[in-house]
């Protein structure tokens, strides 16, 4: 079970399906609500990622469900590579659910249209989470990281179960007491890509994080796009909407708990497992 004790994660080899408490498959990116306290500003995050590992794994956004699947780029399994002094991803990574990031909307801040994923988020605490666990979080701030011209927030934010969150709330905050973080976390994503022949990703705001207020404002922003996406308002293209308590019974995308079980019963079984490849454990300088 999850941290909040309302979710489970069902972990075949890939992918990664989510359950309720009553037992029924949902959708991590849309029928898991945003806040756990929305009078506190706490967030709930997806684990996709846990710390210092390297298969990129992600909410599959265009899948039905959208379970948690490792990424395939030409036929292959993606792994980050290790930039030399980082070992994987450097924090639990994530996503919160109930957002969006609308590719037909232009930011005021960046300049650049959204990346058409739910908001991302990096959880600095001190516990390794797991795939597919659902946390609560306490927002710090936010980088504004620019991929391939797309606008792609990245939220920082603590577990707060952690030991230490109550001395942690607001950006200043990691920077005093985790001091190099933050610039790691902008070092990180600047060259996580240069591995697989990529240029640097850039940043809005010269590379600098915004405030805990700020980057809430965003978070609330994407909520917006996503519930125009839900109700149908916005252009979903290939995202699959599928959803088993958002939409009402006439919606296209609402999806009962019978269709979901059918649904994830069909899907072909995982093949056998294949090991880690050798070059994941290589360092990039």
């Amino acid at each position: 079970m999850s941290r909040l004790h309302q979710y489970s994660v069902e972990q075949w080899q890939r992918p990664s399906w989510i359950k309720n408490a009553e037992g029924n498959y949902i959708s991590p990116f849309h029928d898991i609500p945003m806040c756990a306290d929305e009078a506190q500003n706490v967030f709930n995050m997806v684990v996709e990622v846990p710390r210092w590992t390297n298969a990129k794994m992600e909410i599959a956004t265009k899948e039905l469900l959208n379970p948690i699947k490792q990424d395939v780029k030409k036929g292959k399994l993606r792994y980050v590579a290790n930039i030399f002094p980082h070992k994987g991803y450097i924090w639990n990574y994530g996503a919160i659910p109930q957002t969006w990031e609308d590719p037909a909307h232009k930011d005021d801040d960046t300049g650049c249209c959204g990346d058409n994923d739910p908001i991302d988020v990096c959880e600095i605490g001190s516990q390794v989470c797991s795939r597919g666990e659902v946390i609560k979080v306490k927002v710090l701030g936010v980088l504004a990281m620019i991929d391939e011209g797309e606008t792609d927030w990245k939220v920082i934010a603590i577990n707060v179960d952690d030991p230490e969150a109550s001395e942690y709330n607001n950006i200043g905050d990691v920077r005093r007491l985790k001091p190099g973080y933050l610039e790691a976390t902008v070092d990180w994503f600047r060259r996580y890509k240069v591995p697989d022949g990529k240029p640097e990703n850039s940043f809005a705001f010269n590379g600098e994080f915004k405030d805990k207020d700020f980057a809430i404002k965003v978070i609330k922003s994407t909520h917006n796009f996503w519930k125009a996406l839900i109700c149908q308002k916005a252009e979903a293209g290939e995202l699959n909407c599928k959803n088993t308590s958002v939409s009402a019974g006439d919606s296209s995308f609402c999806c009962s708990a019978d269709e979901a079980k059918a649904a994830v019963g069909k899907t072909s079984p995982c093949g056998k497992e294949e090991p880690i490849p050798s070059s994941v454990d290589k360092w990039f300088y």
